[in-house]
């Protein structure tokens, strides 16, 4: 684990290998750990870099909303920080695929290419917004572990659950590593993101769409959709994964991101 020092709180990542700078951003409530299958594996073919987000795993909290805007603004910090000024790759997952949009917009002069994984372009809908406010307001009366319990039936594919309880357990202790500022936050900026969609189009750099075969918490038609909806764009469907399929099928995952990597 690295430290990088910024003014409003401390940025806890790993980086490995050399090559094409690739930048992983963790989903909600996760942290950086959920991607080391690639820190392992990936840094043979890529200069693998994988933060922790304000308030989750090892970075320090702060108070407010994270809207995506700003975690991306935190991962170009970072980026800045390393000195990586070169066009990366950059892979975000669920909450991660928010932020990536968010970097898409602001930054993208910074990019070589984006892969998309159990991520959608809308904004919440009325309901969604409805269920992360019920959310934060479990989360403050009863902390964290209520969400983590209920995130952690909804994320894996049947098989998994079934056939890889260490699995299982693993993810759940990366979670219980989120600050309670970091899920309230978290939520917030959640539900006051943009809807993306009409912004697919303008995306030009080769994307890659990962997407679980049996995620329960974004239906295969939107990630059908967005692949329609960005030029130069290639959709991967992962068996026997849902919402975390760099864990559940990661030598799968792992060989479709290397083969994304060397067409660049």
């Amino acid at each position: 684990m690295k430290i990088a020092e910024f003014e409003t709180f401390k940025m806890a990542y790993d980086e490995a290998g050399s090559g094409i700078p690739l930048l992983f951003i963790h989903g909600y409530p996760l942290n950086r750990r959920m991607w080391q299958p690639q820190i392992d594996i990936l840094s043979q073919d890529a200069h693998v870099i994988a933060p922790d987000l304000r308030g989750h795993g090892d970075s320090t909290a702060t108070e407010g909303t994270y809207t995506m805007e700003l975690l991306a603004e935190d991962c170009v910090k970072l980026l800045d920080h390393l000195n990586i000024h070169e066009r990366i790759v950059l892979c975000g997952l669920s909450m991660g695929g928010n932020i990536s949009f968010a970097f898409a917009r602001k930054y993208p002069e910074r990019l070589a290419g984006l892969i998309l994984t159990a991520t959608r372009a809308a904004q919440d809908t009325e309901e969604g917004k409805l269920n992360r406010q019920r959310s934060i307001q479990l989360a403050k009366e009863q902390g964290i572990e209520p969400i983590i319990e209920s995130m952690v039936e909804r994320v894996f594919s049947p098989v998994t659950l079934q056939n890889n309880p260490a699995l299982v357990q693993t993810v759940r202790h990366i979670m219980q590593h989120t600050s309670l500022q970091a899920v309230i936050g978290d939520l917030l900026g959640m539900m006051e993101r943009i809807d993306s969609r009409p912004f697919l189009n303008q995306i030009d750099v080769p994307t890659l769409i990962i997407h679980g075969k049996d995620d329960r918490l974004i239906p295969l038609e939107e990630a059908k959709a967005m692949q329609e909806a960005i030029p130069n764009c290639h959709l991967v469907l992962i068996e026997r994964a849902a919402h975390l399929p760099n864990l559940e099928a990661s030598d799968r995952f792992n060989q479709v991101v290397r083969e994304f990597i060397k067409k660049l």
